[in-house]
This record gives structure tokens, sequence and C-alpha cells, in this order.
């Protein structure tokens, strides 16, 4: 039997997007990886940004990657990686990139997930995020079993 971690969250502003970010900022390490998803402008870069500016406070600019398709950043041990995959036409050009890898190594912040086909970590948590008239809304899951006692963590 599978668990599910599971939270639903109302994001009535940038704000709460922001803090949030800084949330998951204080338990994500060196292997995990969380997939943004959602239509433009759900409020997939904002989390991102938020979440790098949080876990690297002197990071300076945070651009976003949708031309590069991968920004990376450093702070001593500390590896992130930023991905917009938008712009894949093949789950193997998330290979050639050196995802994979990045996935045992670093923290992976991955935008536009389903370009990568089944390359995705069975690890992995997804942020579901949706525009709303009143803000965005954001459903979080994971199916490691892990994540359930870290997901405690999180409110807004």
């Amino acid at each position: 039997m599978t668990s599910t971690a599971h939270i639903d969250l109302s994001l009535p502003s940038p704000g709460d997007t922001a803090r949030l970010a800084e949330q998951f900022a204080a338990i994500v390490g060196p292997g995990d990886t969380l997939l943004l998803e959602g239509e433009i402008g759900a409020g997939k870069s904002h989390f991102a940004r938020s979440l790098i500016k949080s876990k690297i406070p002197n990071v300076g600019d945070v651009p976003s990657p949708t031309f590069t398709l991968v920004q990376t950043y450093q702070d001593g041990d500390l590896e992130i990686w930023h991905c917009d995959l938008y712009r894949l036409t093949h789950p193997d050009e998330a290979v050639e990139l050196g995802l994979l890898e990045a996935f045992e190594t670093a923290v992976c912040l991955v935008e536009w997930p389903d370009r990568m086909g089944p390359d995705v970590p069975s690890k992995a948590v997804t942020l579901r995020f949706e525009a709303m008239p009143d803000g965005h809304h954001v459903q979080i899951t994971s199916r490691d079993i892990n994540w359930i006692k870290r997901f405690e963590a999180i409110h807004v």
C-alpha cells in the first residue's frame, strides 16, 4: 500500500507564496526535487525565486530560466538547480541537461516537469499551482512517505 502526503493551501497574495517557499527552503536539502506545475502566471517562478532567495540569502539576482533552461546556484556544498522545461521537445533533452545527476545531489526546482516524460524522480514533491480570482491555490503531494513528517512544517 502506498501512502500519499497531501496538502491544499490558498495563497491569497504573492507574500503568501513567498512564505510557503520560505517554509520549503527550511526543509529541503540535497537530493530533494520539487516539481512545479501550473499554467503560465500561476506562481511557479515566484515560488522558485522566493525559495532560492530564502535558501541562499546573498544570492543576488535570480533570473528566470525560461531561455537558458537551467539556472544553478551554489552556496558552499549546497547546489540548487532551477529548471524551466517548457521549451523542451523531447524527454531526452532533460537527460542531456544533466538533470538525472542533479536529482541525486542538488535541490531541484523543475517547472513544466511533464516535459521530462518518465524520468521524474519517484521521491519528488509536486506543487500544482492554480491562479484563482482571489489569489492562487496550491496542491502539494508526494508518494514518498518521508515527506509526510516534513509536511508538518508547512502552513500559510
